[in-house]
């Protein structure tokens, strides 16, 4: 297909995929990567530059999904898995990449998840980050939290995902983040939360998405049934100590792709890239050298 109209701004560009438009930061002349970010709500600040190594030889696509950062707004009823999983495809034509690679943490992982499902081998490779093929897995979540250390956190935590149905302002939204994150660290008390919080620092939240999104469920993810009819290598990272995305989720997740790998990180929680930074660029370097 012809190539959609791009429109460069500071930072980075906008790129139309025909009913909206979404905000990329496109670096390196490389293979490309497109990298989708967690939230849902966040954007692609929330990766800082935890994968700049990889400039050397991989051309890094990170996006702002549909409605968040800095893309256009777009109605609610699009706000979906699905459809986010086919924006990831149009984006791929819009820039005539030809042959690229995928890789989504967090929700993000759900995207990527679902788009290698719904369009098998569109991507060449397909990385799931701390992602899950069903959303009954996140039933985990609340036995986690219960037995969440320390009791203090615990309730800061608890209250941070109560706020995320009346979000309203940029403050509230970095708010509720700074108090969820010792949840995804496998060291709750982890000194290298705020590293990354000064790392990711400019991020744009989504307010009215993620409280659109706290009400249904955060879009769910069910695809273990349909695994295998993905027909690109696809490898699935875990921390072994995610509260959220529970390795027996990825387990089964990679057990049902027919061309998987598996690579747990048995010193992470669910912010893989940050606990484990080097052990994650070389994995995914690896993987990538496969093309």
């Amino acid at each position: 297909m012809p190539p959609l109209s791009v429109s460069q701004i500071a930072g980075g560009k906008h790129v139309d995929i025909g009913d909206t438009r979404l905000f990329v930061q496109d670096r390196g002349t490389g293979y490309p990567l497109i990298v989708l970010h967690g939230g849902p709500g966040l954007d692609h600040r929330v990766w800082g530059d935890y994968l700049d190594p990889l400039l050397d030889s991989f051309r890094l696509i990170l996006v702002d999904q549909r409605a968040q950062g800095r893309s256009d707004d777009c109605p609610p009823e699009t706000w979906t898995l699905e459809q986010m999983a086919k924006d990831v495809m149009l984006l791929a034509d819009a820039l005539q990449l030809g042959r690229y690679a995928v890789l989504g943490h967090s929700y993000g992982a759900f995207v990527a998840l679902q788009n290698a499902v719904d369009f098998p081998g569109k991507a060449a490779q397909t990385i799931v980050s701390s992602g899950l093929p069903s959303a009954r897995y996140l039933a985990h979540v609340q036995d986690n939290l219960a037995k969440f250390e320390p009791a203090h956190l615990r309730e800061q935590v608890t209250q941070s995902w109560a706020r995320e149905a009346h979000v309203q302002t940029q403050d509230e939204f970095e708010a509720l983040m700074h108090d969820q994150m010792p949840f995804h660290f496998g060291d709750p008390l982890d000194p290298r939360l705020a590293e990354f919080e000064r790392r990711t620092a400019g991020g744009i939240g989504a307010t009215t998405l993620l409280r659109h999104f706290a009400t249904q469920d955060y879009g769910g993810i069910e695809v273990e049934d349909r695994l295998g009819v993905i027909t690109q290598p696809v490898l699935v990272l875990a921390g072994r100590a995610d509260r959220t995305c529970v390795v027996e989720g990825a387990a089964a997740m990679a057990a049902g792709i027919l061309d998987a790998q598996f690579v747990i990180f048995e010193h992470s929680g669910h912010m893989t890239y940050v606990e484990e930074t080097e052990r994650f660029l070389q994995v995914v370097r690896d993987f990538l050298s496969l093309h």
